[in-house]
C-alpha cells in the first residue's frame, strides 16, 4: 500500500480506527474522519494517520464539505472505506429531514463515493470498500416507508441499511466495470465495539454483554476491510461480498438489479444529485 492514499470514515473507534492502523502499518497514506475533533485528532495520532477531517456524515453539508476537503488536499485517493454506520433504536431524524440510520449508513457512503468518483477514477485501480453487514440477509427495501416514517423498527432500519450497502455496491460496481475502480461490501463479522451504544434495543442490552466473551476484537473484524482494501489477490475483480478473505454469497435481494437501480436513483433524488 506504499504511496496510496486512503480514506477511511468513522475511525475514531473500533473497526474503523483498527481499520485505518492496519492500512498505515501496510504504507498507506491514511486519513481519517470522526465527529469529535479531540477524538479525531487523538484517534489519527494513534493509528498514524496522516491526515483527519471532522465531519458528522448524518448531514449532507458534512459530507459535501468533507469530500471538498478531501478533494484540496488529496489528488489521489485510492481507496474509500465507507465504514461509518450506527444503529438507533428509536427514530430521529437528522438536519436534513432523513431517518437517522439510513442517512448515515446508506446516504453517506452513496453521497460521499459519488462525489469522490473522479478523483478515484483519475487514481485507478482504485477501490470503495463498505462496511455491510451478515444483517442484509433480514433485510428489505421498503420504499412504499423507507425511511418507517409510517412503522419503525431499530432492527428493521438497521437490516434494510445493511441491504443498501450491498445493493449500492453491486450497482456501483455495474457502473464502474470500465473505470478500474472496485467496489466491495464486506462483513467484519460478530465485533466487540461500542456500537448502538447510544440507543440500544431491550435484546441488545440483554444479549450483548452475555455474548462479548464470544465476540472479536476491533482489530480482528477490520481484517476484511483491510484486506478488501489491499489484497492483490482482488486485482480485477469487483461486486463481491466479502467475509474474512473470502467472497460470499448474499441473499437473493442482495442481487437483486432492479431493486438496487431504483435504490441508486431514489437515493441521488434524496441527496440532489443528477
Amino acid at each position: 500500500m506504499a504511496a496510496r492514499t486512503v480514506l477511511v470514515t468513522g475511525a475514531t473507534s473500533g473497526i474503523g480506527k483498527a481499520t485505518a492502523a492496519g492500512l498505515a502499518a501496510l504504507g498507506a497514506r491514511v486519513a481519517i474522519t470522526g465527529r469529535n475533533r479531540a477524538r479525531t485528532e487523538t484517534a489519527a495520532r494513534e493509528t498514524r494517520a496522516t491526515d483527519w477531517f471532522v465531519a458528522d456524515l448524518s448531514s449532507q453539508a458534512e459530507v459535501r464539505r468533507l469530500a471538498d476537503e478531501v478533494l484540496t488536499l488529496h489528488p489521489r485517493v485510492d481507496v474509500l472505506v465507507n465504514n461509518v454506520g450506527g444503529y438507533w433504536n428509536t427514530r430521529h431524524v437528522t438536519v436534513d429531514g432523513i431517518e437517522h440510520t439510513f442517512a448515515l449508513n446508506h446516504l453517506a457512503p452513496f453521497l460521499l463515493t459519488n462525489l469522490l468518483l473522479d478523483r478515484l477514477r483519475h487514481s485507478a485501480p482504485a477501490r470503495v470498500v463498505t462496511v455491510a453487514s451478515n444483517a442484509e440477509r433480514l433485510g428489505k427495501i421498503d420504499f412504499d416507508d423507507l425511511q418507517g416514517a409510517r412503522s419503525y423498527s431499530g432492527a428493521r432500519a438497521y437490516n434494510q441499511s445493511k441491504l443498501a450497502n450491498v445493493l449500492f455496491t453491486q450497482e456501483l460496481a455495474r457502473k464502474l466495470a470500465v473505470d478500474e475502480v472496485a467496489a466491495h461490501a464486506v462483513h467484519p463479522g460478530m465485533v466487540s465495539t461500542s456500537f448502538g451504544a447510544d440507543d440500544p434495543s431491550s435484546v441488545q442490552r440483554v444479549l450483548v454483554p452475555l455474548l462479548r466473551p464470544f465476540m472479536s476484537t476491533p482489530a480482528r473484524g477490520a481484517r476484511t476491510s483491510i484486506h478488501a482494501a489491499s489484497a492483490p489477490a482482488l486485482e480485477g475483480r469487483t461486486g463481491l461480498f466479502l467475509r474474512g478473505s473470502r467472497a460470499s454469497a448474499t441473499a437473493e435481494r442482495g442481487h437483486d438489479e432492479a431493486v438496487a437501480a431504483r435504490l441508486w436513483q431514489v437515493s441521488a433524488e434524496l441527496v440532489g444529485l443528477r
